[in-house]
């Protein structure tokens, strides 16, 4: 396999590709009047299953990068701020069975990103005072 495709819907363009280029640190490589399309050499995908009571439709979670360090998430949130972004910041937190050091932006129609660094793993599935999407 080359690339994993993912294909969310937006409700302007212009302000998605601006978000998407500032987050992904590159331009996209093909633009038309209804449609953008990015490619990342990296990162590879880090793909979870988060069970719910309920699902109606097609949905997500949340999208995210898993990064190499914690200087990484440092490096990656001041970036993002100085392009304007707020970055929620989460530090020493468990989610997803592991103690992460993380941040999270938000795109122009609601998809929330986040950058998150795993520090070692957790046999708590998260902390209640926590805002782990894996809920």
């Amino acid at each position: 396999m080359k690339y994993v495709h993912v294909g969310i819907n937006v409700t302007n363009l212009e302000k998605s590709v601006d978000f998407y280029q500032k987050v992904f640190g590159v331009e996209p490589v093909k633009v038309k009047t209804d449609y953008a399309k990015f490619l990342l050499e990296t990162p590879g995908l880090n793909f979870t299953l988060n069970v719910r009571d309920e699902v109606h439709g097609n949905q997500v979670s949340h999208f995210g990068f898993q990064v190499e360090s914690a200087e990484d998430i440092v490096a990656h949130k001041m970036r993002l701020e100085k392009e304007g972004f707020f970055a929620r910041e989460e530090i020493d937190t468990t989610c997803c069975y592991a103690v992460q050091d993380k941040f999270w932006v938000t795109d122009p129609d609601g998809n929330e990103w986040e950058f998150f660094y795993t520090k070692s793993d957790s046999d708590m599935h998260k902390i209640e005072s926590t805002s782990c999407w894996g809920l």
